[in-house]
């Protein structure tokens, strides 16, 4: 199978920006091709998605829209592979393969208005926490029709050659329910997706599943004890065991002493599952460890499949955040020049995925409090203390849609610091600095309302004004504090790519695990898995 490939520069560019009329004319002549027989063996029970789409309405789509025949008969190859279930819907919302592919271009510059309008029904949606999806609503129908349209352009414009874009057409949108080895199996056999993520996490798949064909790992009971170096204990015996088989602890042990070497061992798993490596093992970490090994196999193929519809090699500048492992990385291509801890959106304000381009640092910022949080947070507290405003440095600027427009003013109170990062997109998601330095000292950091806080935002701001060289630390220190807003183009902006990876290999070729702290594992799972290996919630803590 051919990869899927996001080439970022400076701006995350359109590698496919033309009409349908283009198209057209682009395919005027191609040869019909063959149909794919319509797979009845996929069911309501066994299928990814839970909602159907009835053929006629697709060939009234069809129609309707006047599309070629090359554009028809890769639309009814896609539904027919997949027994016309839903590609970008489930019953719960959009798949994650469709946030995936909506990110993967811009098409602002699509001259088609029906395909202009996909992008604000997308955004629209996306900006839900949840919504229901049902086969009688035309809207969604109509939206998933036009999504795989824009599909099957993008699979005849990135594949070459008949085979390459049937398999992209028929087997890269998970269509279908299957055990875990199945699904493994498929990612061990994928050698066209590119990007290092993939190829580095394929790798410790095959690992988990020789030791799931060994019989796996034992559980470690609970002690009264307090397991750190010097204790004497039984459970020591089992936690030595489980650690020898994933390779923490190189050498068999069976004494029940906790002795050096296991200190170390329990290091490297600590780092291994994101918390502070003290060596002392606590129910958190126990809880990690007794995860079973196919729950973990799960694990890296849900992952796997995330990666499949990401980057390949980036080039140039570029700002990675991974939601759940709190860490924003900056990248020259693939070298990392340094990486920060970041604190992201609690549950209920969770920060969505998505990329943009950073282009804008804005020094000593107003917070202009979106109307949620003053509708919840700030409108109540008002009604109990008058002075809540004064106390909390708040202003009122205005009024919209029967809400006080408020604004929190510089300063040290302010939620947003001294410093702000700007990245223009629908959800109003940016960076910024933060008076509660302590909440970076936390193994889990989801505390905000969505948007992701530094640990170190001066740095950022050298780093992205480097090239202007009036903009030197002292000046940045003054415009830090002096209580004026001030905001800075990035001369070059960089692109900021956003994503949830809860199981990937590290640069050094070292696994990493990270709770799946918005739970998108976990309704992945249930899509890909058939339902007596997915009884267990995915690595849930």
């Amino acid at each position: 199978m051919q990869k899927l490939s996001l080439f970022i520069s400076a701006t995350l560019v359109c590698l496919y920006a033309c009409s349908d009329g283009d198209k057209a004319k682009e395919h005027k002549g191609a040869h019909a091709q063959e149909l794919t027989p319509r797979n009845f063996a996929i069911t309501k029970a066994n299928s990814y998605t839970d909602v159907f789409l009835d053929s006629t309405a697709m060939e009234a789509f069809i129609a309707e829209q006047k599309l070629n025949d090359t554009i028809s008969t890769g639309m009814r190859n896609f539904y027919n592979a997949r027994n016309y279930q839903y590609a970008w819907f489930a019953s719960d919302g959009l798949t994650e393969q469709a946030l995936a592919f909506r990110n993967l271009y811009d098409y602002t510059k699509d001259s088609a208005t029906t395909r202009k309008s996909l992008d604000g029904r997308l955004e629209n949606l996306m900006a839900k926490d949840s919504f229901l999806v049902s086969e009688d609503d035309a809207d969604l129908r109509k939206t998933e029709l036009l999504l795989t349209w824009r599909y099957v352009n993008y699979v005849w414009d990135q594949y070459e050659g008949k085979k390459a874009r049937r398999v992209a057409l028929e087997e890269l949108v998970p269509s279908q329910k299957l055990p875990h080895r199945a699904w493994a199996k498929l990612m061990q056999e994928d050698k066209e997706s590119a990007n290092q993520n993939f190829k580095g996490l394929q790798q410790q798949l095959a690992t988990y599943l020789a030791i799931e064909d060994k019989g796996g790992w034992g559980f470690i009971p609970d002690s009264k004890k307090k397991l750190k170096k010097g204790v004497i204990d039984t459970a020591v015996v089992f936690l030595k065991r489980r650690l020898h088989v994933t390779g923490e602890l190189p050498a068999a042990d069976s004494s029940s002493v906790f002795n050096d070497q296991l200190e170390a061992a329990v290091k490297s798993a600590q780092t291994m599952y994101g918390f502070t490596a003290d060596g002392v093992v606590t129910p958190a970490l126990i809880k990690e460890l007794n995860i079973p090994v196919q729950r973990r196999i799960e694990q890296l193929v849900v992952n796997l499949e995330r990666m499949r519809w990401m980057p390949s090699e980036p080039s140039g500048n570029l700002i990675l955040v991974n939601i759940p492992a709190f860490k924003l990385y900056v990248q020259d291509g693939t070298k990392e020049l340094f990486n920060m801890d970041v604190v992201v959106g609690k549950e209920g304000h969770s920060t969505v995925m998505f990329s943009g381009n950073l282009n804008q640092v804005v020094f000593s910022p107003y917070w202009n409090i979106p109307p949620s949080i003053v509708r919840n947070e700030i409108v109540p507290g008002i009604e109990k203390n008058r002075g809540y405003l004064a106390d909390h440095n708040m202003e009122v600027t205005g009024e919209e849609g029967g809400l006080p427009v408020v604004r929190q003013l510089p300063g040290n109170k302010n939620q947003l610091g001294k410093i702000k990062f700007l990245f223009p997109n629908r959800f109003n998601i940016y960076f910024h600095d933060t008076p509660y330095k302590e909440l970076f000292n936390k193994d889990k950091r989801a505390y905000s309302h969505g948007c992701i806080r530094l640990r170190e935002p001066k740095k950022l701001a050298e780093y992205l004004l480097v090239n202007q060289p009036e903009w030197t630390p002292e000046k940045m220190d003054s415009a830090m504090n002096s209580g004026k807003e001030k905001y800075v183009k990035v001369k070059d902006p960089v692109p900021v790519l956003i994503y949830y990876y809860t199981a990937w290999a590290d640069n050094g070729k070292h696994l990493q695990f990270r709770e799946d702290i918005y739970g998108h594992d976990e309704r992945l799972a249930k899509k890909m898995f058939v339902p007596a290996q997915s009884s267990t919630p995915l690595a849930s803590r």
